[in-house]
């Protein structure tokens, strides 16, 4: 079984640093993609390619707006689980402007446009809402190396949803500001999901890796099922 490793937007594959090690030592192949955040489907393919790479079942994992990357790319046969780590679980035809447009957090009016359309989340945004749990030198980093995002992507709507056909696990942190956690809990109901929850802001795998390792661990070890909401109806 392999584990790939799906960060978000302002971020890069260094997301999971401290969660890789974990899962090595449980003997799991890990393989934490680097998204170009460019366009959605360019973000999609990179994970389509990485899945392939793999020699076995994958399960597949997705931080923030990686859980719409693996919203989509999970429809590949040899993925058996999803994982939403304080994830968008979109449903088809939803955009994740459409979902926060009713209750729009504070950190989206913060966000700063640079002359090719792609939005810089501040550092002050990053200590205040993105990482407020991790100490003040991780903040820093993570403004210093974060990947900026064409705004313009957060209007492309979902289509085919996989977990409406594959079996996910959904850790949910109670204190996140970047998607609120009562939306988390919405979606992941909706995705029949099993849900950890736990004390973290919206970077959770920084900031209790152990416990996030844990949740993969365990869709890793899961029994196999198929179709697990094909009944599904829309919320």
């Amino acid at each position: 079984m392999s584990i790939v490793l799906v960060h978000g937007a302002w971020a890069d594959g260094s997301s999971w640093d401290k969660v890789v090690p974990l899962l090595q030592a449980k003997g799991f192949d890990v393989v934490a993609v680097h998204l170009p955040l460019t366009t959605t489907s360019d973000d999609i393919a990179a994970t389509a390619r990485a899945i392939q790479q793999q020699p076995g079942d994958v399960v597949l994992v997705g931080h923030s707006y990686g859980g719409f990357v693996i919203t989509a790319a999970g429809n590949d046969p040899k993925v058996k689980a999803l994982v939403y780590v304080d994830a968008f679980a979109l449903d088809d035809g939803e955009t994740i402007n459409g979902l926060l447009r009713n209750k729009t957090p504070a950190w989206v009016r913060t966000l700063q446009l640079d002359s090719g359309g792609f939005a810089w989340m501040p550092a002050e945004t990053i200590k205040s809402d993105f990482a407020q749990d991790l100490p003040l030198a991780q903040q820093r980093l993570l403004a210093v190396k974060q990947g900026p995002v064409p705004l313009k992507y957060f209007d492309d709507p979902m289509r085919g949803a996989a977990w409406k056909t594959k079996q996910s696990w959904y850790v949910q942190g109670n204190d996140d500001r970047i998607i609120p956690p009562g939306m988390q809990a919405q979606m992941a109901r909706r995705a029949k999901a099993k849900v950890t929850a736990i004390d973290a802001g919206h970077v959770s795998m920084l900031a209790k890796p152990h416990a996030v390792a844990e949740v993969i661990i365990e869709a890793a070890s899961a029994p196999v099922r198929t179709a697990v909401n094909s009944d599904t109806a829309p919320d």
